[in-house]
């Protein structure tokens, strides 16, 4: 088929299939990266109830899906880290991006890529999420994942690699986690473990359009925020500081003291009000957008101890929600900081206990833990666990739940699940 014919007939989809928007999820925690969906969804199931139906995937993984129309795509590892006391050959390391229909749950196309040499060798901190734990991103028209040092690629709806870019190939014992986003024609990628830096990829061809260094010990993903004056800046956590760059150049705009200590959860952003959290000890900071030159004086509102280190925060109604990975779920003022409680839910498992981000839904808000099910909560000022669900899957949760046209995807390390009506 002519190229023009393939771009013709693949804007033709994207259109049909982003006909609803509201119903489609296309990248980490959803539409815009707020983890917020008005669509009402189960708040009680069981291995047995509202499970439209269970798709046992070929590999295991961390990362949430994205929806698209009738389309999940999700990754997921193989051939190597596995079992840790039998890891393997790390040479047999493959990654693969999955398509399957949201209706069924029947597996349209994968595509497997196998990782470039030397990779981190599975154990320590990489067993407790292995090798896929970035999620896809969609605009509709390709989807594009991020593999750390084996690089970013980019599959058209039919599964064709229409590009695959190296962005750095530096190696950390924690392994990679950190989504690629999307701006107009541009795919950002956080790779601050592969190259110490963030790189804007041409998302046509993957050529690289502009890079920004000396980004340390960021797991974060990063976001495209509104500022005062309606210009959008990119907002990007890493230790020790905090940075605003223009997204379509990389050059900085702004930049702020930040977290002292390493950072993971991504960044989110209300009413031009940027919160990055993380570190260890953990902190949490606000700073107000559309500043210029050093802001730490200026446009920081405020900064508060006790935070997530892993989940990401979310923002609703004037509050902030998270649960931190001992299974400790906070609320607090998003003006000041200030707590509105915290409580310990009564959540099993060996070790941490919640990996995944908040999701909100219908009003609940929905936190999946690593070994002991779904806490759904209400949302508001005054804690109150509304349900406790588990699947009877004894493998590991970590990935981060997806609303999408009225129902849930869990993914666990060995199938992925549509709960819905």
């Amino acid at each position: 088929m002519p190229l023009n014919s393939w771009r013709f007939l693949t804007a033709v989809f994207a259109l049909s299939a982003t006909s609803c928007p509201a119903a489609d999820w296309p990248r980490f925690r959803g539409p815009d990266g707020v983890g917020v969906s008005d669509q009402a969804v189960p708040n009680e199931w069981s291995e047995s109830e509202k499970i439209v139906w269970r798709t046992p995937l070929p590999g295991r993984g961390a990362s949430s899906p994205i929806t698209l129309g009738d389309r999940i795509f999700v990754t997921c590892y193989s051939g190597y880290g596995m079992d840790e006391d039998q890891p393997g050959n790390v040479e047999d390391l493959a990654r693969h991006l999955l398509c399957i229909d949201r209706a069924k749950g029947k597996i349209v196309w994968q595509k497997a890529s196998k990782a470039l040499m030397p990779e981190q060798e599975y154990g320590g901190f990489v067993a407790l999420h292995g090798y896929a734990s970035s999620s896809p991103v969609t605009d509709g028209q390709a989807v594009y994942v991020f593999y750390g040092r084996s690089g970013v690629y980019a599959y058209g709806l039919d599964g064709e690699e229409l590009w695959h870019t190296v962005v750095g190939k530096g190696l950390h014992p924690w392994g990679t986690g950190a989504s690629p986003i999307l701006h107009d024609d541009l795919a950002i990628v956080n790779a601050s473990v592969e190259s110490q830096s963030v790189v804007a990829l041409e998302k046509s061809t993957g050529k690289e359009v502009w890079r920004t260094e000396d980004v340390q010990e960021s797991w974060s993903t990063p976001l495209v925020v509104a500022a005062p004056d309606g210009s959008k800046e990119l907002v990007v956590n890493m230790r020790g500081k905090i940075l605003g760059l223009d997204p379509k150049t990389g050059k900085e705009l702004w930049r702020c003291t930040g977290i002292k200590s390493y950072v993971c959860p991504a960044v989110i952003a209300h009413e031009s009000v940027a919160y990055v959290s993380g570190g260890r000890p953990p902190e949490m900071i606000a700073v107000r957008t559309g500043g210029r030159g050093d802001v730490t004086g200026t446009h920081v509102l405020w900064t508060r101890k006790k935070t997530a280190i892993v989940g990401t925060p979310l923002y609703h109604d004037g509050h902030l929600y998270w649960i931190e990975r001992q299974a400790i779920v906070s609320c607090a003022k998003a003006g000041d900081g200030e707590t509105v409680y915290e409580e310990r839910l009564d959540v099993g498992g060996r070790g941490d206990k919640v990996y995944a981000s908040l999701v909100l839904a219908g009003g609940k808000l929905f936190g999946v833990s690593r070994q002991d099910g779904t806490v759904v909560l209400d949302a508001g000022p005054q804690f109150n666990v509304a349900a406790h669900n588990r699947l009877g899957d004894e493998s590991v949760f970590n990935a981060t739940p997806v609303v999408s046209d009225g129902a849930l995807l869990i993914r666990s390390d060995k199938c992925l699940y549509r709960i819905g009506p």
